[in-house]
């Protein structure tokens, strides 16, 4: 098995290892194994490292990494982890992909630190995009560590809030393994280096295709006080659209006339006001009285007429 960075425990990609269909045969018994063609598995696999079944390599890795249990010579130690944990989910790694109960990599860092050592094996059987990967992996970063207000010594001592020596700072190995197929595949990503100048490169050229192919969509004219602005030249002066703000449209039970939500019940902040009058015949309104606009419209994928909620744009930024 290659060796992993030192510092992150990130592994290295190996491509003189290869998943056959012998390695398949050998998992296909566990329950849970895919069901798909093998050449669809082995395309999608990234092995050793990552398979999109049960992983034929696993008892290499333990072997590479895993510490022999000894009960006389066990030394092993930890009172139960109490302290409150709560992190926000405005972290730019939590955030790289959504998924339903995803929990914060930071505050996994917390018990990773505090139940092991660096090079432990971590086992996370419902692992979803990975992010007990992504603890264990940055419990070797100093950074990261300190950010979660504990401090680190030259030696790798890591002290807690109270200044109490409790674990050490250092990467450790991280097992993920989930049902999901899409999970698993997010959780590989995750955790798998990156040439961050080589992915800059290649995102750019996505976005420069995307910008050729639709960067029209996100143009409008320029507009100051109802009036489209021009160059020197006579030209419209073209701008580029942040985000549209769109509103429902409504109508009145008592005149039947047409209103459109944003003009007539939101304030200047732009909060909801709890009843309104009808700017065509002046009869108190609330958002619950209302009777939603529809329009017919022809649907090209069904081919047929259907009737939707009206909507009109109130904001272009």
């Amino acid at each position: 098995m290659p060796e992993g960075n030192k510092e992150t425990g990130q592994r290295q990609h190996d491509p003189s290892v290869r998943l056959t269909k012998e390695h398949l045969d050998r998992v296909r018994h566990i329950e849970g194994f895919p069901i798909a063609k093998d050449e669809d598995i082995i395309k999608l696999s990234d092995p050793p490292y990552y398979t999109a079944c049960p992983n034929p390599f696993i008892w290499d890795f333990i072997k590479e990494h895993g510490k022999p249990y000894d009960s006389e010579d066990d030394s092993y130690r930890r009172q139960p982890f109490a302290a409150d944990v709560s992190e926000g989910k405005n972290d730019p790694i939590y955030n790289a992909h959504s998924y339903h109960t995803k929990v914060p990599h930071k505050a996994i860092i917390r018990y990773i630190l505090h139940y092991t050592e660096p090079g432990d094996i971590v086992f996370d059987g419902f692992c979803g995009t990975g992010m007990t990967g992504v603890a264990a992996s940055l419990c070797g970063d100093r950074k990261t560590v300190e950010s979660l207000g504990y401090r680190v010594l030259k030696d790798g001592t890591i002290l807690d809030e109270e200044g109490r020596p409790f674990s050490k700072l250092g990467a450790r190995k991280a097992v993920l393994i989930d049902l999901s197929p899409a999970a698993t595949f997010i959780a590989y990503n995750y955790n798998t280096p990156a040439d961050v100048r080589e992915f800059e490169r290649e995102a750019n050229r996505i976005l420069k295709e995307v910008e050729k192919e639709c960067g029209w969509m996100y143009q409008t004219h320029h507009v100051v006080d109802g009036k489209v602005q021009k160059d020197a030249k006579g030209n419209p002066i073209m701008g580029r659209i942040n985000y549209t703000v769109w509103s429902d449209v409504f109508v009145c039970p008592s005149c039947s006339g047409e209103l459109i939500f944003w003009e007539v019940a939101a304030d200047e902040d732009g909060r909801v006001r709890s009843d309104f009058p009808c700017p065509h015949c002046g009869a108190g309104l609330t958002k619950r009285a209302l009777e939603r606009a529809t329009e017919r419209v022809y649907d090209r994928d069904i081919g047929e007429f259907i009737t939707r909620a009206r909507q009109v744009p109130v904001l272009i930024n």
